[in-house]
């Protein structure tokens, strides 16, 4: 059997009505023109004086109503994206985060909030995006108990299912071309040079057809277990990525 070629997710972090909304509209020619599916990472309550790009935007929240409707997944980007905690990630790409090492009881709450405040705005949250890549085993336990057993993070090349959720991993903040798996593509809007939105539209372009959605994942690439050699290709990406963090520090998205 022929192995199905890579297959490519993009995933948009940040957003909120502070946005730098004419740096967004730099992807949607591409976005629109191939009818890319993204996710959308919608922070709900923003606190992050980093996101505040510009005076807050009155159409922020149709412009999100209206993409989902186009296809988009609507991801739940922590609460209100302030990383003052320093307990220890799953992921540990950071020292500090907005919900890794907070209690169970609070990082629930905040799950809770955050979705109603989307839900309120017309949208539907499906996926956990990690401010940082910062949650832990009590982020898990809560989006389980609140409703939203998926999340977008991780380094294997495959989805999988850990501590009762199915990560769809996240592993590329710039175009790479994959010979097989399944390949997230993280973007911030806000901070993306002209250079990265040409590089994103052409390869888009290249590889309209290899673009997929959430949806598609989840159908064609049912979730289970790691087997041993993914899991070792999991570790040694971690390492890759952590060495990259010490040599090249402002890589953004990271």
């Amino acid at each position: 059997m022929t192995p199905k070629p890579a297959q490519y997710l993009l995933r948009f972090d940040d957003l909120c009505p502070t946005w730098a909304c004419s740096r967004w509209r730099r992807f949607l020619p591409a976005v629109e023109q191939f009818a890319i599916r993204p996710i959308l990472a919608v922070v709900p309550c923003n606190r992050d004086p980093g996101l505040e790009a510009a005076e807050p935007d009155p159409d922020f929240w149709s412009e999100m109503r209206r993409m989902q409707a186009a296809g988009a997944t609507i991801g739940l980007h922590g609460y209100r994206h302030l990383c003052q905690s320093r307990g220890r990630s799953l992921l540990p790409l950071h020292r500090r985060s907005e919900f890794a090492g907070v209690p169970y009881e609070t990082q629930r709450e905040w799950i809770r909030a955050g979705v109603e405040i989307l839900r309120a705005a017309g949208l539907t949250p499906r996926i956990w995006v990690a401010p940082r890549h910062g949650f832990d085993a009590n982020t898990r336990r809560a989006l389980r108990e609140e409703g939203i057993p998926l999340l977008s993070d991780g380094l294997a090349r495959l989805p999988f299912v850990r501590g009762g959720v199915t990560w769809i991993p996240q592993q590329l903040w710039e175009p790479a071309e994959k010979s097989a798996g399944v390949w997230t593509i993280c973007l911030h809007s806000n901070t993306a040079s002209d250079e990265l939105v040409r590089r994103v539209t052409e390869f888009v372009r290249l590889h309209a057809a290899q673009f997929t959605s959430v949806d598609r994942i989840l159908a064609e690439f049912p979730a289970g277990e790691l087997s041993l050699t993914e899991r070792l290709y999991e570790i040694a990406a971690l390492l890759r990525v952590l060495g990259r963090r010490r040599t090249k520090p402002l890589l953004t998205g990271l």
